[in-house]
């Protein structure tokens, strides 16, 4: 079958690269035609737009860039009729995902969704446009089948695919090893993971390294983006005497002691990894009091979210001082009570994400619900 797959940040890229790896294990046929990067790639996608050039982050910005937006979306409707796929998989970026499942559904092609859309968050009224246009919605988080219920629409939990990608990755669990190939000091690591788009880095590395002279003990390391140049990093980790890793980062968090953390899905992966954290977000002034007139979760960390209680702590916008900052790394590295509180919440979140075997599990349904339709 020919599968059509878009996916707009690096989180996508590499749940959509797995989910690939499984469609090829049970489709020996598979064609696919994709909007993501190099995890896709090298699993043999044909990639015809990389997320590095799709990633606009809050709404100023989004605004800013909305000729090259609308660009997009009319490339990709004429791109998806001349494949003519089977059908067409969206993985989560809604903003633009959401536009190009009302024209599939128009065109009668059929559409998947795979990650769904943070709308419980906020938009929640998206809910009536994803049971109109998504044929089928396989989510990620425990607690999202029981929302979309509410709106009397069913959706398949596969379960959270990090929890494989972490498993399957194989890190430098050898202390020494990864020390030697990074040239670092012999001293406990901080990992800062600012983000993967350029709007990210630039508002937050600078108060991230902001903290480095109060913890000489320690050496910070940042974890680069693939998708971004070491000079987005370079003139601020220069004046701190920070380190850069590119392509390391579960390598890193393996081998950190703590980890200052932008809200996303690197808040989870860090869990995950079982290192403490502190979760930071800042945007746009404008970005900001919009969203949080519109936002109707308490939490905006998944790790949070999934265990419906502060476990690890959140600094917002004003809150993300050098200050605050400097307090919150201070008790994750040296409260030795606060320390086996965290990773006591991080196993039991585990055990909410639904085990390993998501990718091979929606695979699996998505095949099976194909098939079952080809044969009526």
């Amino acid at each position: 079958m020919k599968y059509y797959i878009i996916a707009g940040e690096a989180s996508g890229d590499l749940h959509a690269s797995n989910l690939i790896k499984e469609l090829k294990r049970i489709d020996a046929n598979a064609q696919f035609r994709c909007w993501g990067g190099d995890l896709m790639k090298a699993q043999g996608a044909h990639v015809v737009k990389h997320y590095k050039d799709l990633a606009f982050m809050g709404f100023l910005e989004v605004v800013l860039n909305l000729r090259t937006i609308l660009q997009n979306i009319r490339f990709c409707k004429n791109d998806i009729l001349m494949f003519n796929p089977d059908v067409v998989i969206l993985v989560d970026y809604p903003g633009f995902n959401l536009r190009i499942a009302d024209f599939t559904n128009k065109k009668k092609i059929k559409t998947y969704y795979y990650i769904s859309p943070q709308i419980w968050a906020w938009k929640q009224s998206r809910v009536h446009a994803i049971k109109r246009t998504v044929d089928k919605m396989f989510v990620i988080l425990p607690f999202e089948r029981a929302f979309y219920e509410k709106f009397n629409y069913q959706v398949d939990f596969v379960g959270h695919p990090l929890l494989d990608a972490i498993q399957n990755y194989e890190t430098l669990k050898d202390k020494h090893a990864f020390f030697s190939k990074n040239e670092l000091a012999n001293k406990p690591i901080i990992a800062l993971l600012p983000g993967s788009r350029k709007q990210e880095i630039k508002s937050k590395l600078p108060i991230m390294a902001s903290v480095v002279k109060y913890f000489p003990e320690y050496q910070f390391v940042i974890a680069a983006a693939p998708s971004q140049s070491f000079d987005i990093y370079q003139s601020i980790a220069a004046q701190h005497g920070i380190k850069i890793v590119s392509g390391q980062t579960y390598d890193l968090l393996t081998n950190s002691a703590a980890a200052l953390v932008t809200s996303g899905t690197a808040t989870l992966e860090t869990a995950l990894c079982n290192v403490p954290e502190v979760v930071c977000y800042k945007g746009s002034s404008v970005s900001y009091h919009i969203a949080k007139r519109l936002i109707k979760v308490k939490y905006i960390s998944l790790v949070n979210l999934i265990m419906d209680k502060e476990i690890v702590k959140e600094l917002i916008q004003n809150e993300l001082t050098e200050e605050n900052l400097k307090i919150e790394l201070q008790k994750i590295i040296s409260d030795t009570n606060k320390i086996e509180s965290v990773k006591k919440s991080y196993k039991e979140l585990e055990q909410k994400l639904g085990g390993l075997g998501a990718s091979k599990r929606c695979a699996e349904l998505m095949y099976n619900y194909l098939t079952l339709q080809n044969e009526k």
